[in-house]
């Protein structure tokens, strides 16, 4: 597999600390990667939660991104490097913290201390990486990020998986919550590493200036409404399109890290990158577009492929519908260039994209609670139709984003 961060000194600039970065995010990728192919399945296992239930713990899991307006407010005058550090330590400490076997009350506060850290560190993760760009390779820095990440993910998730079956072949008669602490404790000294390598690093000076403390503006409007479609897409795949797997298709840990692995693999090698460069050739808002017409299609697949099929077909159709789903998520790196080309500076621009999650977890929490009431109520067939007809809105919208202005000058010389 092609090292993710190999081409990033031909992309960033020299003494950005881009190096240290990626190398960071690599790590945070193998930590996450097997916290998330473990995760649904330890719910289910663990606790025997219902579609409901799930949707009431993403409720909650997703609120730190509806307050993180509020709390980079109170961070205003950190760096983006120290909130990379802080949030990085915040999941470090739920990872540890979910060692100890609760009840389910306790089970979900540590969850939503591993997402406050999750969702520090996404903003500044984008706006690190426009920040140490070369100018005209903003989407590739972005796709460099992605592809650390989801090889990382790769990483972690085929270590879950071998945990998973080398503990069940050789450890028959251990408990399976024994296997799940063994996760835990792996993600803890991933994240430990991750957190070591970007504390190693002298800043160097992009965040010169306090960011601003709330930090809604005007022209940033079709952002904001473009975040609010992002959150009930991301929703969806985060969320509900595991819960899919697990309780309409019965597949076990194993099997679900087996198949992040895949997506992650696949979006590692060509899909970040390849998105990045599309934003760079065609344009952010032709990806915008273009993004949700194929996630239309997607979502109709997650919903009534077991009605459509026979049932191993099915099951193959929604494992490569997966691995699709993943390689699409990686298209928000578009409306993130497009708030870039808006911004006036690296602060305004941090204070923007953390302002745009905190709009898309508006939707996001409640998206999460109608989402569990309607898969308890009509089935998940009906939940991933509105789904469907959320991406069409959402194309719609972005045709409303002006040109680029390079996409307007190829235009007007074509006409020539």
């Amino acid at each position: 597999m092609k090292n993710p961060l190999s081409s990033y000194q031909a992309v960033c600039r020299p003494g950005a600390g881009a190096g240290a970065f990626f190398m960071s995010i690599l790590v945070w990728g193998v930590g996450i990667g097997c916290f998330g192919a473990a995760f649904n399945n330890f719910l289910v296992e663990t606790y025997d939660i219902n579609g409901f239930d799930r949707g009431v713990l993403e409720f909650l899991r997703e609120t730190p991104g509806v307050l993180l307006v509020a709390i980079f407010a109170a961070l205003h005058r950190f760096s983006d490097w120290k909130i990379l550090r802080f949030g990085t330590a915040c999941s470090l400490v739920a990872a540890v913290l979910l060692l100890v076997p609760v009840r389910w009350a306790w089970a979900v506060a540590f969850i939503v201390v591993w997402a406050l850290g999750e969702h520090l560190v996404m903003p500044v993760r984008q706006s690190l990486a426009l920040s140490i760009a070369r100018e005209g390779r903003s989407g590739e820095s972005l796709g460099i990020v992605t592809g650390a990440i989801n090889a990382g993910t790769v990483a972690g998730s085929v270590l879950v998986a071998a945990i998973f079956y080398l503990g069940g072949h050789f450890w028959s008669d251990a408990p399976r919550r024994a296997f799940y602490d063994v996760t835990w404790v792996l993600v803890a000294l991933l994240l430990a590493a991750s957190l070591a390598v970007a504390a190693s690093v002298k800043e160097p000076g992009l965040a010169k200036r306090a960011r601003p403390s709330f930090y809604f503006r005007r022209k940033y409007s079709t952002f904001y409404i473009l975040e609010l479609f992002y959150g009930a897409r991301k929703q969806v795949f985060f969320t509900f399109g595991p819960f899919v797997l697990i309780r309409v298709y019965g597949m076990d840990t194993q099997h679900v890290a087996i198949l992040f692995a895949a997506a992650a693999l696949f979006t590692a090698l060509w899909g970040g990158r390849l998105i990045g460069r599309l934003v760079d050739r065609w344009g952010y808002r032709n990806v915008m577009i273009w993004d949700t017409v194929v996630l239309f299609f997607v979502c109709l697949l997650y919903g009534f492929a077991k009605d459509w099929f026979l049932p191993r077909v099915a099951v193959a159709v929604v494992c490569v519908n997966y691995v699709l789903d993943a390689v699409l998520s990686n298209a928000s790196m578009a409306t993130n260039l497009y708030a870039r080309t808006l911004s006036d500076s690296q602060e305004e621009l941090t204070a923007t994209l953390s302002s745009g999650i905190s709009v898309n977890h508006v939707v996001t929490v409640f998206y999460a609670l109608a989402g569990g009431w309607i898969w308890d109520r009509f089935g998940p067939g009906i939940l991933f139709a509105t789904a469907a007809f959320m991406a069409l809105a959402n194309s719609a919208f972005a045709l409303t984003v002006p040109k680029p202005v390079s996409e307007t000058r190829k235009d007007a010389q074509s006409d020539r």
